[in-house]
């Protein structure tokens, strides 16, 4: 069974009044498509991305489609410096973060004897050691006001196997780890930590960096028949930023259709 994606939905002020930052925002993945989100359901939003052209993109695509201009930042989520700067310059830009969405991940295709010591680094530094990194950094505000919201990105890789995938699914598993623990420490300062995991969200980048054939095969598994739109992974996101989840926390939603 194939079914065509359902329109797309109408804001609802979800978001209205509340500050949020959104890491890996450019391009035209779930960042950039949660920001947008995020900006429509009537948020002060600063973005922040790695490349720099595309940030600046994605800032004014932003501004021109929903009347709201983003505040950005160019962070590698894998440097403590850059972390430590877009914080404070959150904080300078929208006085105090009510939610971080901890977007930032890399994948790749090796097997385990192929893969090498630089590939399983850096796949688990930008994958899981940034949602540590970008979490130390802005809990302690989130602390100080008794309020906050983190959503970090993981996967239905964190739980089902597929092959050439250890490291991003041992990077993703971690995720999910990390986010019911952060959760437990942070329940008693009034913040809440949760975490989505997709299955497959189609978006331009991935086409072009992934061959058709496989693509299609992933297709099937869904009970759907197609890929999520990476706006419909992005509307549970900020289900998990709002007030309506309010007493979630430490979950991890699967954003997926698949097939049990």
């Amino acid at each position: 069974m194939t079914t065509n994606a359902p329109n797309y939905p109408p804001a609802r002020n979800l978001l209205k009044d509340k500050t949020v930052v959104v890491t890996a925002a450019a391009g035209s993945g779930i960042g950039f498509s949660v920001a947008k989100r995020a900006a429509e359901e009537g948020a002060r939003l600063l973005i922040s991305d790695i490349h720099e052209r595309r940030l600046a993109e994605a800032v004014e695509q932003i501004a021109q489609t929903t009347g709201v201009r983003p505040a950005s930042r160019l962070c590698d989520v894998t440097k403590e410096d850059d972390v430590l700067t877009l914080r404070d310059t959150a904080q300078k830009e929208l006085g105090h973060i009510d939610v971080l969405i901890n977007n930032a991940g890399l994948g790749g295709q090796a097997s385990v004897i192929e893969m090498t010591d630089e590939q399983w680094s850096r796949v688990l530094d930008v994958t899981l050691t940034s949602v540590f990194r970008m979490s130390r950094a802005f809990l302690p505000g989130m602390y100080a006001r008794k309020h906050g919201t983190i959503i970090n990105n993981a996967s239905v890789l964190g739980w089902r196997a597929q092959a050439g995938q250890a490291h991003y699914a041992a990077a993703k598993a971690g995720v999910m780890a990390f986010t019911r623990c952060a959760a437990i420490e942070a329940a008693e300062h009034g913040v809440r930590i949760n975490a989505v995991a997709p299955s497959i969200a189609m978006h331009p980048y991935l086409a072009k960096v992934t061959p058709q054939e496989y693509l299609d095969k992933l297709a099937a598994r869904e009970a759907f028949g197609r890929p999520a739109e990476v706006w419909e992974v992005a509307n549970v996101m900020i289900f998990l930023a709002c007030d309506l989840s309010s007493y979630m926390t430490g979950e991890v939603i699967a954003v997926s259709s698949q097939r049990a």
